[in-house]
C-alpha cells in the first residue's frame, strides 16, 4: 500500500515504532494500541504490518530523495560541494532521526523477510550521491565505499553520539558535538575522495537546518 494511502496518525505511530523498536520487535497490536484504534481499523486502513512498513519505509525514502535532488540541484563545485553535501545529509538525519533509526534496525538484519529495499531505495541514492562527486574526487577513490561509509558514520552519530571522558553518551543534542562532528565528516569525506584537508576554520560550521533544541522532542518521538 503506498505510503499516501496510509492515514497520517498510523503511519506515525507505526514510524515512531518501527524506528524504536524495529520491525521484529512491532506489533500489529502494539501499533493500534499506541494509535488508541483496533487490529481491525489499522488492517482496514493499512493493511497487515509488512504492508504498514512497506509504507514507512517508502515514506523515508521519499524524504531521502528529496533531500538529495534538491541539494545536488544547487550544488556548488568542488571540495566545496562536497562538504555541503555531507552538511546537509547530516541535517537531514539530526531532523528527521527515525530515518537513521529504520536503517540501522535493518543493518542488524532486522525484517530480514523483507531483502527488497536497499536494492529499491539505497543503491539508487548511492548512485546518485557518488555520481555528484565523481569529477571531484582524486584518483583511486572509491566512490561507493565513501558515500557508505558518510551514511554509517552519520547515522551512528545521530543515533548513539559519542562516548565523553566519564563513559557517557553526548552528540545529538549538543551543539558542540554537532560542530565537532561536522568538521571529522568533512575531513573523512575529503580524505576518502582525495581532496584537500578542511583546515580547522571549517569546524564551526553551522548547522543549516533547525537548532539542536528544536530537535530534541523529534528525538525523543523517534525512540
Amino acid at each position: 500500500m503506498p505510503a499516501e494511502a496510509v492515514p497520517d496518525r498510523i503511519l506515525d505511530v507505526a514510524t515512531r515504532l518501527f524506528a524504536a523498536l524495529g520491525y521484529d520487535g512491532t506489533s500489529t497490536r502494539l501499533i493500534a494500541e499506541s494509535a488508541g484504534l483496533n487490529i481491525a481499523t489499522i488492517a482496514y486502513h493499512a493493511g497487515g504490518k509488512r504492508d504498514l512498513y512497506l509504507a514507512v519505509m517508502e515514506r523515508a525514502h521519499q524524504a531521502e530523495r528529496a533531500f538529495l535532488e534538491t541539494t545536488l540541484a544547487d550544488l556548488p563545485p568542488g571540495a566545496e560541494g562536497v562538504r555541503r553535501l555531507v552538511d546537509r545529509y547530516l541535517d537531514l538525519c539530526l531532523d528527521r532521526p527515525e530515518i537513521p533509526a529504520l536503517w540501522m534496525h535493518r543493518w542488524l538484519s532486522d525484517a530480514a523477510d523483507v531483502a527488497h529495499l536497499e536494492g529499491l531505495y539505497v543503491k539508487p541514492l548511492i548512485e546518485l550521491a557518488a555520481g555528484a562527486v565523481r569529477e571531484v574526487a582524486g584518483p583511486g577513490a572509491d566512490l561507493d565505499y565513501a558515500v557508505m561509509t558518510v551514511i554509517w558514520t552519520t547515522h551512528e552519530f545521530c543515533r548513539g553520539g559519542v562516548l565523553g571522558p566519564d563513559g557517557r553518551r553526548t552528540g545529538p543534542d549538543d551543539p558542540r558535538e554537532i560542530a565537532r562532528f561536522r568538521a571529522h565528516l568533512h575531513r573523512l569525506a575529503a580524505g576518502m575522495l582525495n581532496l584537500p584537508v578542511p583546515s580547522p576554520l571549517t569546524e564551526e560550521t553551522p548547522h543549516h537546518g533547525r537548532t539542536a533544541g528544536d530537535r530534541a522532542p523529534a528525538r525523543r518521538a523517534a525512540g
